[in-house]
């Protein structure tokens, strides 16, 4: 069973230009929405269709059973991340808020065996230098 979390830019770009649908709707994956992904999608959407459609991918997600949230081994070890993160690869949280979304999304989606689909390819493959994991970028 190949599972795929989705990183909120594939999301964003879907909504907005209809983006990307070859990879949200490929056949023969189970598809999990990692609940960092839902909170980023809630901020932007200033648009009552936008949330309305927010809302229903929650509801699916949330029926199904695969909605991904982290607990507290993963908050534990996305810390670690965060600080090596900083000292090998020069991060700085501060300028680089958004980091911590990226190895959160990335640490719950490798507790269930899932690969993360991304834009995003520096952050995750920095990410994927401290913690391997499943990445696609597409």
């Amino acid at each position: 069973m190949r599972r795929r979390v989705f990183d909120t830019n594939i999301y964003v770009d879907w909504i907005n230009s209809g983006l990307h649908e070859d990879v949200l709707f490929e056949r023969g994956i189970v598809r999990h929405m990692s609940a960092v992904v839902l909170m980023e999608l809630r901020a932007g959407a200033f648009a009552p269709k936008d949330r309305r459609l927010i809302e229903r991918l929650e509801r699916t997600f949330r029926a199904v059973e695969r909605l991904v949230v982290p607990s507290q081994v993963v908050y534990s070890d996305a810390g670690d991340v965060l600080r090596l993160l900083q000292s090998r690869r020069g991060y700085r949280l501060r300028a680089s808020h958004s980091i911590v979304n990226d190895v959160l999304i990335a640490l719950s989606a490798r507790t269930i065996g899932a690969t993360v689909v991304t834009q995003n390819r520096d952050d995750y493959r920095a990410i994927h230098s401290i913690r391997p994991f499943q990445l696609q970028v597409v």
